[in-house]
């Protein structure tokens, strides 16, 4: 589990940095809003799949 933790948190960076260099360069708005909303949708999907479950555990 700490192993999956952390090589999700490095792809998100990766991921972040990126993007921050694809915006850096190419600076245009339209670009910053789709990044926006890919950085949110994948912190939302690293958030969702790493937080703690709750309820009885299951293996299936």
């Amino acid at each position: 589990m700490l192993l999956d933790r952390t090589l999700a948190i490095i792809s998100l960076l990766a991921l972040v940095a990126f993007m921050g260099i694809v915006t850096w360069f190419v600076n245009e708005p339209d670009l910053w809003i789709v990044v926006f909303i890919v950085l949110a949708m994948a912190a939302y999907d690293f958030w969702r799949t790493l937080r703690p479950r709750k309820g009885p555990k299951s293996d299936a």
